[in-house]
């Protein structure tokens, strides 16, 4: 009778926090997604957003690694140097998917960012020495239709058709990003990746600070603050933080409602209306992101199991 009580009492305890930890990683993902309607009211170029945006993130990752007196040091000097080339690759990442944004519109920019899955699908077989699918090939296969749907017609003039070949680079960037942090993340915690990340991200794209003439207005440098210490590194903290006490499958669906919360928050800020092709060729997209995710937590989960 006691033991029942007791036990029930940790079942309330952990559903409790299992659901403030859910609470948490939809406020931080509500936070990713408000970073393309951000950068749409910085008018300074793409490059220059991504620059103050890693600047940002990586000194306040370093603070608050620092005050909570955490260690940043690395195992090796190979890892050293393969997470500075992870900062290059993620310098490209920022810069091309606010360029997207810019050239067409938020919803463009989310929807083919969500498209990384379509890389991973080849890349990810190789790189760990897996094996590769049938149904994984065919996922990435759906993916291309849903990218081909969204596309109005084939032409650089285009500022729609230029956006989502942004926007494909961005994903691309984003699928090698995901590969180095899966070997990372095995030796070192999340924010220290993170940090490292950002702040070699931010050394590979300040030449740019000398060479882009830029103004920078007040309402510029208020927008990248935000950026890089609300939408980046605040959030990136809570959704590493609140990650450790839900699934690892309820993560990854909260982790696809970005591009939703991207899409309806250009809405109801900046007007933007997806045309018709927008929104059949992203819930292509979205389906099959989830789709694989799902698939993946299941195969991960019937390891354990074994």
């Amino acid at each position: 009778m006691c033991d029942d009580a007791v036990s029930t009492g940790e079942e309330r305890v952990f559903t409790k926090t299992n659901r403030k930890n859910v609470l948490y990683l939809h406020i931080a993902v509500m936070l990713f997604g408000l970073a393309g309607v951000i950068g749409q009211f910085v008018e300074v170029p793409a490059v220059m957003v991504a620059f103050g945006r890693v600047v940002c993130s990586s000194l306040l990752l370093l603070l608050i690694s620092l005050v909570k007196r955490e260690s940043l040091k690395l195992e090796c000097r190979k890892d050293y140097a393969f997470i500075i080339l992870t900062g290059l690759v993620m310098a490209i990442h920022w810069t091309t998917f606010f360029q997207s944004i810019q050239v067409s519109s938020v919803a463009i920019g989310t929807i083919t960012f969500s498209t990384f899955p379509l890389f991973l699908t080849f890349m990810e077989p190789i790189v760990f020495h897996e094996k590769l699918h049938v149904k994984s090939i065919l996922c990435a296969i759906v993916l291309l239709i849903g990218v081909v749907i969204t596309i109005p017609r084939f032409s650089l003039e285009n500022q729609t058709t230029v956006g989502i070949i942004w926007g494909m680079i961005c994903s691309l960037t984003y699928a090698v990003m995901t590969l180095a942090n899966r070997y990372f993340s095995s030796k070192y915690s999340g924010r220290t990746i993170c940090f490292y990340e950002q702040a070699s991200a931010a050394v590979f794209l300040l030449p740019a600070a000398f060479v882009v003439n830029v103004h920078w207005r007040v309402q510029d440098i208020a927008g990248v603050a935000v950026l890089g210490f609300v939408c980046t590194a605040f959030a990136y903290s809570l959704y590493v933080s609140a990650q450790k006490g839900v699934k690892a499958q309820t993560a990854g669906i909260i982790s696809g409602m970005e591009t939703v919360y991207g899409i309806v928050y250009a809405f109801l800020i900046l007007g933007e209306i997806p045309a018709g092709r927008e929104i059949v060729g992203g819930a292509v997209i979205l389906g099959v992101a989830l789709y694989s995710s799902l698939q993946k937590e299941n195969g991960k989960n019937k390891n354990d199991q074994q």
